[in-house]
């Protein structure tokens, strides 16, 4: 059992940056692979990142790569997501979930394969 809390949302101007974290309980957060999803009023649940147990591997939405970075301390069970040149279009409850088992592309893209999910933390981006 993992729970997951995140934090660090707020309101923004455009252009402007946010860092998310998400803390998870437990000694085997380790073994846990990590999202980031999102979600706006309206609108389907939308992959943001991924990264591996170890770290070592990401993946990225299209349409946040090379403005987004995830990151995670396994030491401080933690998960983070910065968010650079942030648009108004990045309005939206941000989650973290987790998952174990293999780490691919097509899986960790897929809200429907994380077993636990954080409350979601609001980032509004203002123009």
């Amino acid at each position: 059992q993992v729970q997951l809390v995140e934090s660090g949302g707020g309101l923004v101007q455009a252009g402007g940056s946010l860092r998310l974290s998400c803390a998870a309980s437990g000694r085997t957060f380790s073994s846990y692979h990590m999202g980031w999803f999102r979600q706006a009023p309206g609108k389907e649940r939308e992959f943001v990142a991924a990264i591996s147990r170890s770290g070592d591997t990401t993946y990225y939405g299209d349409s946040v790569k090379g403005r987004f970075t995830i990151s995670r301390d396994n030491a401080k069970n933690t998960v983070y997501l910065q968010l650079n040149s942030l648009k108004p279009e990045d309005t939206a409850v941000y989650y973290c979930a987790a998952v174990n088992g293999i780490f691919a592309i097509g899986k960790m893209t897929n809200s429907r394969s994380y077993d636990y999910w954080g409350q979601g933390t609001q980032v509004t981006v203002s123009s």
